[in-house]
């Protein structure tokens, strides 16, 4: 056992450290209505049919579940359990709901009803309202990269990629039955909590308990578990978690991202080797990058936080796939990062579902998302 991620007199407990690169994946599922689309309020009837698979949890929304899936040793590994758990999914849930994936649901009303349990209860006590309006779905990704110091310099370092990653798996632009003009709503729903978007620069280990112990005694942080930011040290898996990606309408979608995050983090890993750590940046230079992402999506146009010098967006990131490279080649996802360029030209989700929402009508694009739930393309 290694020393736990840092808390306040340790009162978050040990986690072994996880095998350095592993993957781990848990995918937010809304669940619609076969016939009208809308959004499917039983979850717990789900679980149920479920019988009890580990890979499927709750979540707050009462409208989705939660595809948890253990380490795997490849990205390749992991999206054959990805593959693997979706059409479990679809296999039990036939006749009540059909799974899809976007950041939100398309059409659904701005609240609804949350999962019963303690936990949730607990939450909606805390935040009201609040909480009834976060009926939005991520892409979790976690990768093991060592020990905790060395957790907390790829998370200093990875801080100022978030925009990058937000704008590739940017996939929310219709909410409300109305196109918002953005490219990924979710995170501005998110924001209605405290915690989101960009974290702060931890320094080291000593100073990322100060500010839990801080937030333990502020009532705020009661364990490390409601450190909500879009990239956190995971207290209990020993990962780095990273929260930036909506949800992935289509398995080709989902590889994409999940092979340049991994790719990303491995070659943040060899520049810290090499060269040792750079000072973190001001976090309002990525927040102007994010909001870029959020809104524009593989459309934007970000600066450098470093160079202040101006890029297109899809260009830096077809740039970042070329850098990662090798990374990718050593972590055995070479072909998945591969379609990081697929994803950049096809316009990413956004683009896909103001396609079908053009083609087909906003009220028909819930269906047309749990149609390309298995789908392997762009």
């Amino acid at each position: 056992m290694r020393a736990p991620f840092p808390s306040s007199a340790g009162a978050f407990g040990a986690t072994a450290e996880a095998p350095a690169f592993t993957v781990g994946l848990e995918e937010e599922v809304l669940l619609v209505d076969p016939r009208s689309g809308a959004p499917v309020t039983r979850s717990a009837e789900a679980l149920s049919r479920l019988g009890g698979d580990p890979r499927f949890t709750a979540e707050l929304p009462a409208g989705q579940l939660e595809i948890r899936l253990p380490p795997a040793q490849s990205v390749p590994e992991a999206l054959a359990a990805l593959r693997t758990a979706r059409h479990d999914l679809v296999s039990a849930l036939d006749g009540l709901a059909r799974p899809a994936a976007a950041g939100v649901h398309p059409c659904a009303p701005a609240r609804g009803p949350l999962t019963d349990g303690e936990r949730y209860h607990a939450l909606h006590a805390e935040y009201g309202a609040v909480a009834e309006l976060q009926q939005v779905c991520a892409l979790q990704v976690h990768v093991a990269v060592g020990d905790t110091p060395r957790t907390i310099a790829v998370h200093d370092a990875l801080r100022e990629y978030l925009p990058d990653i937000a704008a590739l798996a940017a996939n929310a632009p219709v909410y409300g039955a109305r196109d918002t003009g953005l490219a990924s709503v979710r995170p501005l729903i998110s924001r209605l909590l405290p915690r989101q978007g960009v974290p702060p620069a931890l320094g080291d280990p000593q100073a990322h308990a100060a500010e839990l112990a801080w937030g333990a005694q502020a009532g705020a942080v009661r364990d490390a578990t409601r450190w909500w930011w879009e990239l956190r040290p995971h207290p209990v898996h020993g990962t780095l978690e990273l929260r930036v990606p909506d949800a992935q309408t289509t398995l080709g979608q989902a590889a994409a991202v999940i092979a340049f995050v991994h790719a990303l983090v491995g070659t943040i890993c060899d520049e810290l080797d090499a060269r040792g750590a750079r000072p973190p940046v001001p976090t309002w230079r990525i927040e102007e990058n994010r909001w870029a992402a959020c809104r524009d999506g593989l459309g934007a146009t970000v600066t450098d936080v470093r160079t202040g010098a101006r890029a297109a967006v899809a260009d830096r990131l077809l740039d970042l796939a070329a850098w990662v490279g090798p990374a990718a080649a050593r972590l055995g996802c070479a072909a998945e990062l591969a379609t990081v360029g697929e994803l950049v030209a096809s316009g990413g989700g956004a683009a896909a579902q103001r396609r079908e929402a053009f083609a087909h009508g906003v009220a028909a694009l819930p269906g047309r998302l749990a149609d390309r739930f298995l789908d392997d393309t762009m």
